[in-house]
C-alpha cells in the first residue's frame, strides 16, 4: 500500500489533515491496529477510546515505520494525521486489501432481531445458486470458503473494519462470489463499515435495545445508526410491518431510487411482496406470497420454512427478496428455506413425556415477545415454561422488557444466569422478577443455569412448551470479564432429557 494512494483516498473523504512523511512515495508492507502484529516497514493505526502511546512505542519496536492517528505523538517515526481515525482505518483497510468488496455481491442485514436467521436463510438459498461460492459473516460464525479451516466462530456481530476487509479478501481469494452478513448498529456507531457500499441492504425491524453507557446513548441514536445501512445500499429491502417504517423508508429514498426499494409484510397490499397465508406447526411453517410489483411475479407462490414462527416467515420473505436480487431462482429459494437449520435459533427437541423444548437466542424484548407471542397464539392450549436471564453490564432495559413478555404470554418462569458480567446474577433475576405479575406467572429463581433447565424440563408435562432463551449454542458464560465454559443450552437439555428417560 503506497502512502500517496492512502493520502489521496483520505483527502477524497475529507479526513486527511497533514503528514510528517518526508515523501509520500513510500510503500507500506503491512497495516495493523494491534501493536503485537506490527512488522517491518508497516503502518500502525492508533485506534481506540483508551489508546496509550505505549502501544505506539511497542509497534515501533516491532518494526512499524509510520503511524496513522488523530494526534501527533512526537515519536521517532513519521505520522499521517487524520480527523477521524476509525473512518481512516476502514479506508486504509480497503486499500490495503485491494477493495475486495468490488469482487463480491454484498448483502447486509440489520434489525433488532432476526439478523442471524435471515442471514442463514439467504446463505442456504444462495448455496443452490452459487454452490461453494457464498461467504457469510454472522453472529454465530464466519464462513470464508468451502473448507473446514475457512469457518470459525465470530467474536463480534460486525468485525472491526480491518478484520472485516481482511476476511473479505480471504473470501475472494477462496473463490467466493457472494457475501451475506449481519450489520450491527455498532458497525456504524464505530465506523466499522465506513465507505462500504452494499449491493442489498435489508432493514428487518427495530425495538429499543443496546442503549446504555457502553452502547447507544438513546433510541434515536440507535435508529439513526441502523438507518445508515439504507443510505449505503444500492438496493433496499424494508419490512412494512415494522415500527418506524416511514422513517426508514424516507432514509432509503435519500440515496436510492424508488424502483430499487422493496418492501414486504403480512397482508400488505401496498408492499412489493405480501405474505398472504400462513400455517404453522410446532416444528415448521408454510406461507404464500402475493406480488404487488410486476417484477416479482415469479415469487408469487408457496414456501415452506424449516423453523416455526410467523416472525420467521417474515425473515424468510426478506431472504427471498435478497436472494432474488442476487440472482436466485424460486426453486433455489424453496429448497434453501425448507432445509435451513440455525444453531441456537428455534431449535427444538421433542420429548416422550415432557413436551417440546425450544432453544432460542432471544435476548431482548423484541425477540422474546415475538417468540412467546407466536407460541401462545398458535398453541393456546399449551402451557409455556420459560428459562431466561439477562446480560450484565449492558442492556438493562431488557430486564423490564423480558418481564413484559412473560406477563403477556408465559405461565411459568425460571429466572437464572445469562452472561452476568460483573453483576450479581441473582440481583439481575430479582430485577426481572420485580416487574412480573405473579398472578399470571409462577416464578422461581435458580442461579445455576443447568439446574434451572433441569427443573423446567422435569416439571413439564407432555402438553407443555419449554423455552430456553438467551444462550442458544453459546458454550460459555461471561462472568467477571472471563468467558467461563458452559456446556450450552442444547447440550444441557439433551442431558436432562436423557436422564429423565433413564428414570422411567
Amino acid at each position: 500500500m503506497r502512502a500517496n494512494q492512502l493520502i489521496a483516498l483520505l483527502q477524497e473523504h475529507n479526513l486527511f489533515r497533514s503528514t510528517t512523511l518526508k515523501s509520500d512515495d513510500v510503500d507500506f508492507a503491512s497495516l495493523t491496529y494491534d501493536s503485537r502484529k506490527a512488522s517491518a516497514n508497516g503502518l500502525f493505526v492508533c485506534k481506540g477510546f483508551n489508546f496509550s502511546v505505549d502501544y505506539l512505542h511497542a509497534a515501533i519496536q516491532n518494526g512499524a515505520s509510520a503511524y496513522l492517528a488523530e494526534k501527533d505523538y512526537h515519536v521517532d517515526v513519521p505520522a499521517i494525521l487524520v480527523s477521524d481515525v476509525r473512518k481512516a482505518l476502514s479506508l486504509a483497510a480497503q486499500l490495503y486489501f485491494g477493495f475486495p468488496q468490488n469482487d463480491l455481491f454484498v448483502i447486509g442485514y440489520t434489525g433488532t432481531k432476526g439478523k442471524t436467521t435471515s442471514t442463514y436463510f439467504t446463505k442456504n438459498i444462495l448455496n443452490h445458486t452459487f454452490p461453494q461460492q457464498v461467504a457469510m459473516f454472522s453472529t454465530i460464525n464466519h464462513i470464508l470458503g468451502p473448507r473446514p479451516e475457512d469457518q470459525f466462530r465470530a467474536h463480534l456481530t460486525t468485525a472491526e473494519s480491518f478484520d472485516l476487509f481482511h476476511e473479505m479478501r480471504q473470501a475472494v481469494d477462496n473463490g467466493q462470489k457472494v457475501l451475506v452478513m449481519e450489520v450491527a448498529s455498532q458497525a456504524y456507531l464505530l465506523d466499522r463499515v465506513y465507505g462500504l457500499k452494499f449491493d442489498v441492504g435489508i432493514f428487518l425491524n427495530i425495538s429499543p435495545d443496546h442503549i446504555g453507557v457502553n452502547e447507544h446513548p438513546n433510541f434515536a441514536n440507535y435508529l439513526f445508526c441502523k438507518m445508515q445501512l439504507m443510505l449505503n445500499s444500492r438496493n433496499c429491502i424494508i419490512d412494512a410491518d415494522m415500527d418506524h417504517f416511514d422513517e426508514v423508508y424516507a432514509a432509503a429514498k435519500v440515496s436510492t431510487e424508488p424502483n430499487h426499494i422493496f418492501t414486504y409484510g403480512f397482508n400488505q397490499e401496498q408492499a412489493s411482496l405480501s405474505i398472504t397465508s400462513s400455517e404453522a406447526t410446532l416444528t415448521d411453517s408454510e406461507f404464500g406470497l402475493t406480488a404487488n410489483d410486476e417484477r416479482l411475479t415469479d415469487l408469487a407462490t408457496t414456501f415452506n420454512v424449516s423453523v416455526p414462527g410467523d416472525f420467521n416467515q417474515s425473515n424468510a420473505t426478506a431472504a427471498i427478496l435478497a436472494s432474488y436480487l442476487a440472482g436466485a431462482h424460486v426453486a433455489d429459494m424453496q429448497n434453501g428455506l425448507a432445509h435451513t437449520t440455525i444453531p441456537g435459533r428455534m431449535e427444538f427437541i421433542k420429548t416422550q413425556h415432557h413436551g417440546t423444548v425450544y432453544i432460542d437466542y432471544a435476548h431482548d424484548w423484541g425477540s422474546m415477545n415475538a417468540l412467546l407471542s407466536f407460541l401462545h397464539t398458535q398453541f393456546p392450549d399449551h402451557q409455556i415454561i420459560t428459562v431466561l436471564g439477562s446480560t450484565g453490564d449492558k442492556g438493562e432495559d431488557r430486564r423490564e422488557g423480558f418481564a413484559q413478555a412473560l406477563n403477556d404470554y408465559a405461565d411459568v418462569a425460571f429466572l437464572t444466569t445469562d452472561d452476568p458480567g460483573h453483576e450479581d446474577p441473582i440481583a439481575i433475576a430479582k430485577e426481572i422478577d420485580s416487574h412480573i405479575d405473579h398472578n399470571k406467572v409462577n416464578v422461581t429463581i435458580i442461579a445455576q443455569r443447568e439446574e434451572a433447565i433441569q427443573h423446567a424440563i422435569a416439571t413439564a408435562t407432555n402438553n407443555d412448551l419449554v423455552v430456553l432463551a438467551g444462550k442458544g449454542q453459546d458454550a460459555y458464560q461471561k462472568i467477571n470479564g472471563v468467558d467461563t465454559p458452559y456446556a450450552s443450552d442444547p447440550v444441557v437439555a439433551h442431558e436432562v432429557i436423557d436422564d429423565l428417560a433413564d428414570e422411567k
